[in-house]
């Protein structure tokens, strides 16, 4: 984990770097500043309508009871746009692009989805049996607690 992280620190900023000074000796710092400036600009702007709408999208589901799993994989996707999108950079900028289309994001959910399914084991009682299903009470005490009963309060009336 510590390995791939270090190389995405550094290995990515400086090609980034190299491709930005290519970009300034091929065309000249102004242009190459401008183009770094206005995709960051428009970036922005992008991953925030995006966003706009998978957090309707989020709302429109919790209010009919659906969990909202896949636009809350959206957000997040969404979320990594806006940053790449606000690093200076062709690369990254490329990515944040390709994150806000649909259908890309569509494709990135599912390959995350299907990695994560593989690295997981989910186990139910049906799985294990009755055994699985054996209640302690978290502390030694908590099994001797009586429950108390009391009177509904009326808080209209001192």
């Amino acid at each position: 984990m510590l390995l791939p992280l270090l190389l995405i620190l550094t290995v990515v900023p400086l090609t980034e770097l190299m491709i930005l000074l290519r970009l300034a000796e091929r065309f000249s710092w102004e242009r190459t500043l401008i183009l770094v400036v206005v995709t960051g600009v428009i970036g922005a702007y992008l991953a925030r309508r995006e966003g706009v709408k998978t957090m309707t999208k989020i709302q429109a589901d919790l209010s009919r009871g659906v969990m909202p799993t896949d636009a809350m994989l959206d957000g997040v996707l969404i979320l990594l746009a806006g940053i790449v999108l606000v690093t200076p950079g062709i690369m990254t900028d490329a990515l944040g692009f390709a994150l806000l289309i649909r259908p890309i994001r569509r494709w990135v959910r599912k390959r995350l989805v299907q990695a994560v399914r593989q690295r997981m084991t989910i186990v139910t009682p049906h799985d294990v049996g009755e055994d699985f299903v054996d209640v302690q009470p978290l502390h030694p005490h908590d099994a001797d607690d009586d429950v108390i009963d009391h009177p509904r309060l009326d808080h209209g009336s001192h």
